[in-house]
């Protein structure tokens, strides 16, 4: 069968810059690798992914590419060509590096020996705090999981008076080469799992794992400012890696506890402050709570329910914040309960009172019978 133009095997024009040669050829070299075609397809993939790979190696390498321009397929004929025939390979190789390292790069290993080494896991906890632990900080103490090396065997893993024993699958190594397609790749030995060793009779204390899990108490510090949801990262205190390898992370995630009183919104304060409705006509001053004390507002004659008094630096200084939020109070009117027959007399008449004033004591009344008749109107 005829050669395709190596430009229309990569689908890419003739004044293609280099970028978009590499690519198209990274793109249908992923398509048609044998390893991702099987069955029926698999031959004619891999047809595929020479001519794919051959198309590149030319127009990859600028000597190459500019004899095939001016000459065409007889520029890059092997039999035309002297010695530097073999060159310009490094730029395929390193296309072919690009695409194909990222498919076997977890089955690679580290370590000693070539034994391959795994970070332990990360390891999370959840702590409740008050709104006034998270707003002034505090020091904590808390009970993790921890991993000590065990009495019995004394951290090697082995039953007392046995050992343990090159795995003679991978000779130490941990890994083990397997063939996939064309390539030769490493990946964990199905033996020992990486570690390079079997251990023929494993201690019975901690089944072979050489630490026994148990409990140990931690000083955490909870920086001022802190809010739900936030986290604090202790370094060194998840679970222990594999073969040596690093231990993972704790992290500690604030829940913050219902407040009684106060709702958090950031570094602000909110809070509902019932008067009495003679309080609101009348004014006067009222005492309101902080998490500093007590403060005192003054509430205008007038005042309707609702109304929002705001208290400066009242707040939360947050955890990244440069001065503390403000504390707002929401003004909510109280109607009397259980009133005395004087009681209720007393209020008709001053009800009879408010009507024969009209508007003037009541404009919020009047303003929605006024725009409720021209609803209906």
């Amino acid at each position: 069968m005829a050669k395709r133009d190596f430009y229309e095997v990569l689908g890419v024009p003739k004044n293609a810059s280099d970028e978009e040669i590499k690519k198209a050829y990274r793109k249908l070299a992923m398509k048609h690798h044998p390893d991702r075609n099987q069955g029926d397809a698999s031959k004619a993939a891999e047809e595929k992914f020479k001519e794919v790979k051959e198309a590149y190696e030319m127009l990859s390498d600028p000597q190459k590419k500019a004899a095939y321009d001016q000459h065409g397929f007889a520029g890059v004929d092997p039999n035309m060509r002297g010695p530097s025939g073999a060159e310009g390979f490094g730029g395929f190789a390193e296309a072919f590096g690009d695409i194909f390292g990222d498919m076997f790069a977890q089955q690679r290993g580290g370590g000693r020996g070539g034994r391959q080494v795994y970070r332990g896991n990360d390891l999370s906890y959840a702590m409740e705090v008050t709104l006034e632990e998270a707003a002034k900080g505090k020091d904590a103490q808390i009970r993790i999981p921890s991993w000590e090396s065990c009495d019995v065997c004394h951290g090697v893993g082995a039953k007392p008076g046995s050992s343990v024993k090159t795995c003679p699958t991978c000779a130490g190594q941990g890994q083990v080469q397997m063939r996939q397609g064309f390539f030769s790749v490493q990946q964990t030995c199905p033996t020992c799992h990486g570690s390079g060793k079997i251990i023929p009779e494993p201690c019975i204390a901690c089944a072979g794992q050489g630490k026994i899990k148990k409990q140990k108490t931690l000083e955490v510090k909870i920086p001022a400012g802190i809010d739900d949801g936030m986290r604090i990262r202790s370094v060194g205190n998840g679970e222990p890696g594999t073969n040596g390898g690093p231990s993972g992370d704790l992290y500690i995630e604030i829940r913050l506890k219902k407040h009684d009183i106060f709702e958090r919104d950031g570094d602000d304060l909110h809070c509902s402050v019932p008067i009495s409705f003679t309080t609101a006509a009348l004014g006067g001053e009222i005492e309101v709570p902080t998490l500093e004390g007590k403060a005192a507002i003054d509430i205008p004659e007038g005042t309707q329910a609702g109304k929002q008094f705001r208290l400066r630096g009242k707040g939360i200084k947050g955890v990244r914040g440069s001065y503390p939020g403000d504390l707002y109070c929401h003004i909510s009117i109280e109607t009397p309960i259980k009133l005395s027959e004087h009681q209720r007399k007393l209020l008709k008449e001053f009800d009879e009172s408010l009507n024969k004033g009209g508007a003037k004591h009541q404009p919020n009344a009047n303003g929605w019978a006024t725009r409720l008749k021209a609803f209906f109107s």
